[in-house]
């Protein structure tokens, strides 16, 4: 594969997980900015549609999209039959997400995920499997996916993952807070959130599925950022409607607006419901066009996933030998 291809992706695998930006600080809650957002659904749903059919990357460059996607990929497992077992088998796939073999042939020997993301009980096994990888653990928190637990008891759940060794953590709000309107209290309970997590940075879970509208979504992206969110992520994967491309859309504006007034970069993360590689190029190529190479690194954007990079493995076995494998050939845990 060509050398100047592969070279930025090169580059970011380097820099994991060195934080490359300075944390965004949050300000104080505007609510004339947040009630300001709107959303045109039908225009939003329009953009969305013609993008998978306005963006085909093809050979190496699909190759290199798809190792790109692989930098950014939080290896998620999150059930309730979850073993150390499991654990310690994604925190190797993690290690080493493609065969080695076609690693080599890619020229991206030392790739890996961006990080693996488990319940509470199991960051202890991550952080020891992951020991001198370079990933970093990140620990969903704060009565997740529900987050309708006592908010003393979700704070405190946030420390208790950040002493166990989460560097990352991805917390739930209250979806009620959004649908009654009272944005003081989502601003008041994210930067509690954001307190208790200290060094460890913290995603912001929306559940973008239960918000009612995209008005809904750009607002409560705006808020939580305005409270010091690192990142925004759509959904716990746990909804009905997790992911999709409007709702990115939404909240890469809300980004955007963010960053064009304050300067900070917040990442996104969409999860949930993206499972295939040419999915995965969509949403990369959305954030290319909305906020620009920047954000296609791993400090600014993840794929909350655990399906996807088995048919991403698929796809570059496919790109190197012209055929395609059987899904046991790439398991994942």
């Amino acid at each position: 594969m060509h050398t100047s291809v592969m070279e930025q992706i090169t580059t970011t695998v380097t820099q994991l997980p060195q934080t490359l930006e300075p944390r965004n600080p949050g300000l104080p809650l505007d609510f004339d900015w947040a009630l300001s957002v709107q959303a045109n659904t039908s225009a939003i749903e329009r953009r969305c549609a013609s993008l998978p059919g306005r963006r085909s990357v093809k050979k190496d460059h699909q190759a290199a999209w798809l190792a790109r996607a692989i930098s950014c990929i939080d290896l998620t497992t999150l059930s309730g039959d979850d073993t150390a077992g499991r654990v310690k088998r994604l925190c190797a796939k993690a290690r080493q997400p493609v065969r080695q073999d076609i690693l080599q042939q890619i020229g991206l020997p030392h790739l890996t995920t961006g990080a693996v993301c488990v319940y509470h009980d199991m960051i202890e096994t991550a952080v020891t499997a992951l020991q001198g990888s370079g990933i970093p653990v990140a620990a969903v928190s704060t009565g997740f996916p529900a987050g309708l637990s006592p908010l003393h008891l979700r704070i405190e759940e946030i420390r208790e993952s950040v002493k166990a060794g989460a560097s990352e953590i991805d917390i739930v709000i209250s979806r009620r807070h959004v649908l009654t309107q009272n944005w003081q209290a989502l601003y008041d309970e994210m930067a509690a959130f954001r307190t208790a997590c200290g060094d460890a940075h913290v995603k912001a879970i929306l559940a973008t599925g239960e918000l009612g509208s995209l008005r809904n979504v750009g607002r409560a992206s705006l808020i939580c950022m305005m409270a010091g969110a690192d990142f925004i992520k759509t959904s716990t994967g746990k909804e009905s409607v997790n992911a999709t491309l409007p709702v990115t859309l939404v909240m890469l504006r809300a980004i955007r607006a963010y960053y064009n007034r304050t300067g900070f970069r917040v990442g996104y993360k969409p999860a949930g419901g993206i499972s295939k590689a040419k999915d995965a190029i969509t949403y990369l190529a959305l954030i290319k066009e909305e906020l620009g190479d920047r954000w296609l690194r791993p400090d600014l954007f993840r794929f909350g996933a655990s399906s996807l990079l088995g048919d991403i493995e698929r796809q570059l076995e496919h790109h190197l030998t012209g055929g395609y494998s059987a899904n046991h050939r790439h398991p994942i845990g």
